[in-house]
């Protein structure tokens, strides 16, 4: 059986433990990305089996139709929820790399020179949870551990988990945006929280404030971050996620910054992580030869 794995960026399945469960099928992997749906497909026209990747390739049906190997009535399994830990771990990396200058320092050493900065320390300083979940749940504890005040915002869920957990919730989203000194952003992406951070709410951070992104772009209002940042509300930011990934030839304005700390969607990027999340793949496509799938999101198509 082929299987194509698409937007393997760093051709990545072939050398997990994993993978050895598929020993005697031909496995595929693509590490760029095609948003062409004719040339996706083409690419794909042999694969029986497809594995896509952490929500990176679109599947609309016009690349689906025109793949002669897969049949309608096509199984899709998916796999659970994710390990937060290495997103965490990312957020506070962004976090002190931004505060202390860390990539610029480094830079400097590497051309010849010596310090041309002075960071800004946590302990002491207000940090913002938005929202209390599992990875903000995290990041919180380190916060804490490091002498941070820590606070949240949210939905009333999202409070009361973070009220029991003993952490103070801000008494308005307007003091929260204006009294944090580092905010950092653990939201879904889903149509209620599409846009969510306004340009208001940048613009009433401090011009001493941080501003981290690692769940999606579009939680923050289009091009506000960018506008915000220009203005000095607030002063930096540390992003790992982007509206049009990946973004290649470092074509987002927010790259050419020096008051913003990129990276390139490293959240869950993590060998731990990718072993649970490809594992849980194989597992499914083993099931499928057996011809018994197991976490069928479209259950219908097994009456056929």
């Amino acid at each position: 059986m082929k299987i194509a794995i698409i937007d393997d960026y760093q051709d990545a399945f072939r050398r997990l433990e994993c993978a050895k469960k598929l020993a005697g099928h031909e496995l595929v992997a693509y590490t760029d990305t095609e948003k062409d749906p004719a040339k996706l497909a083409a690419r794909l026209q042999d694969a029986e089996v497809l594995v896509l990747t952490q929500q990176r390739s679109k599947m609309p049906r016009a690349v689906i139709e025109k793949l002669p190997r897969l049949k309608s009535g096509i199984v899709i399994s998916a796999g659970g929820a994710g390990n937060p830990n290495p997103t965490a771990e990312l957020a506070w990396g962004l976090i002190l790399a931004a505060l202390r200058r860390i990539p610029q320092e480094v830079q400097r050493l590497k051309s010849g020179q010596w310090q041309g900065s002075v960071g800004i320390g946590l302990a002491g300083r207000t940090l913002g949870i938005y929202a209390y979940g599992r990875i903000g749940s995290l990041v919180a504890q380190v916060g804490k551990a490091f002498g941070m005040r820590v606070w949240c915002w949210g939905r009333e869920g999202s409070t009361s988990k973070a009220r029991a957990a003993g952490y103070d919730v801000a008494a308005s989203r307007e003091a929260f945006f204006a009294e944090s000194d580092v905010i950092s952003l653990h939201l879904p992406l889903n149509d209620g929280t599409r846009g969510i951070v306004t340009a208001e709410d940048l613009g009433r951070m401090k011009t001493t404030a941080l501003i981290v992104n690692t769940s999606r772009a579009p939680i923050i209002a289009r091009d506000a971050l960018v506008n915000a940042l220009k203005a000095g509300h607030p002063g930096r930011a540390a992003i790992d996620v982007y509206e049009d990934e990946p973004v290649l030839n470092a074509s987002h304005p927010l790259i050419g910054m020096d008051n913003v700390v990129c990276t390139p969607h490293l959240g869950y990027v993590e060998e731990r992580t990718y072993e649970s999340y490809y594992g849980t793949a194989v597992e499914q496509i083993l099931a499928f030869m057996a011809g018994k799938p197991v976490n069928v999101v479209n259950p219908d198509v097994l009456k056929k």
